[in-house]
């Protein structure tokens, strides 16, 4: 006799057809209502629930974007030569100096529950990402750090290498206002009077009748001028074209007898180089592959291999005198190296001398080995000296210039 709800076969109580189609409804509910719960997620921007403090404003705000790792590419792939002289050899390396790159996209809440609490990943509010700056003086000021990035890497590697490139003056670009008080946390309170007049990118063409060539024209004008006085300047702003300002001057923050107009130039000092090489820097933007330009030109261009015939990964800013600058985003690069199979990563030791960690938070070191994983070896560098130290000491040649 057959039950309505079980059957008897060889002993055994089986479920009913009824039973079996009652349960695959209830999961396919619930697959369902998963997926449309995920679809939702990945549409809503996470600044519904993502918050940061402004330091500057003193204020919790929405942090709708996030620093993330992006990529570690060859620098030696984008290193271009032209026709070379006879004494000029090119030498092949085994193995790459990498450049390092993040991004700060708009993520969506789904974006931000997978992320809670990764270290390579940090919230970012609208003011972190893109500063006080307008898009177009974001993407001129980029592009200007990388020009200067690269000549500045070409000057500094074909020195090394054992070559004599010249250098000279050239425009006065702004770079960015001169902060006149900061508040506790660093942030500006009051810029010099001159923010009123000029912005960041500005090009300054004359100043009192007086064609600008160089940054020194201007200090020879201003020479002549006291704190307080105004001075008239031709300016090329853009996407505005030029605009006839006058300014008021202010002395200097470090030498009260010197009287300044109240900007950080760009460095666009020119480089003659004896022969063409250049870097294809494609769209990357900012000053931060400057060490690691350096070293991959100074290995094409010197007998022996720095890198030991393993990948280095390598960031930090290049100066003239050879001294490593600071970058932004070291833990999400560390964590791109780590995606990218890098072992090895050089690093600007400045970075650690004004990083002091808030309370209960791990020093950066520690972050930057927690975003790591353990599994990248970082190694701060303060000059290119320090660089090339550490190289020999991870297996790598010495330098040898090509005139020693």
């Amino acid at each position: 006799m057959t039950d309505t709800t079980t059957d008897m076969v060889a002993g055994q109580i089986t479920p009913s057809p009824g039973t079996n189609r009652w349960w695959a409804w209830v999961v396919a509910v619930i697959g369902l209502v998963v997926l449309v719960a995920i679809s939702i997620a990945s549409l809503v921007p996470q600044a519904v629930v993502a918050e940061k403090e402004n330091q500057r404003l003193m204020e919790v705000q929405e942090a709708p974007f996030s620093r993330v790792p992006a990529s570690a590419e060859s620098v030696n792939d984008r290193v271009v030569f032209g026709p070379l002289p006879d004494d000029v050899e090119r030498f092949e390396t085994d193995a790459d100096f990498f450049f390092v790159t993040v991004s700060a996209p708009e993520q969506s809440l789904l974006s931000w529950f997978a992320g809670r609490g990764d270290p390579a990943i940090e919230l970012l509010t609208t003011e972190d990402k893109f500063g006080f700056r307008t898009p177009q003086q974001r993407t001129e000021a980029n592009l200007q750090s990388m020009r200067t990035a690269v000549q500045e890497a070409q000057f500094v590697a074909l020195s090394a290498a054992g070559y004599e490139p010249e250098i000279s003056l050239g425009e006065v670009i702004v770079d960015e206002m001169l902060c006149r008080t900061r508040a506790e946390d660093g942030s500006c309170t009051e810029f010099f009077p001159s923010d009123e007049a000029i912005d960041p990118l500005d090009k300054i063409l004359f100043a009192e009748g007086v064609e600008m060539t160089s940054v020194e024209d201007l200090s020879a004008v201003l020479a002549d001028k006291s704190p307080g006085d105004t001075a008239e300047l031709i300016i090329d702003r853009p996407g505005v074209g030029e605009l006839t300002v006058s300014v008021e001057l202010s002395a200097s923050p470090d030498d009260p007898t010197r009287t300044i107009v109240g900007f950080v130039p760009f460095d666009t000092r020119a480089i003659t180089l004896p022969f063409e090489v250049s870097i294809d820097t494609g769209r990357i933007g900012g000053p931060s592959a400057g060490l690691a330009f350096t070293l991959a030109l100074i290995d094409e261009l010197t007998e022996g291999e720095l890198t030991g015939g393993a990948n280095i990964a390598v960031t930090g800013t290049i100066n003239l005198d050879g001294s490593v600058g600071p970058i932004g985003g070291l833990t999400q690069k560390v964590n791109a190296v780590l995606q990218h199979d890098v072992e090895v990563f050089l690093v600007p030791a400045s970075q650690f001398e004004f990083r002091e960690p808030g309370e209960g938070e791990p020093d950066l070191r520690q972050q930057l080995d927690d975003a790591g994983h353990g599994d990248v070896e970082i190694i701060p560098v303060a000059t290119l000296d320090d660089a090339l130290d550490a190289l020999v000491r991870l297996g790598g040649d010495p330098l040898v210039p090509v005139n020693s």
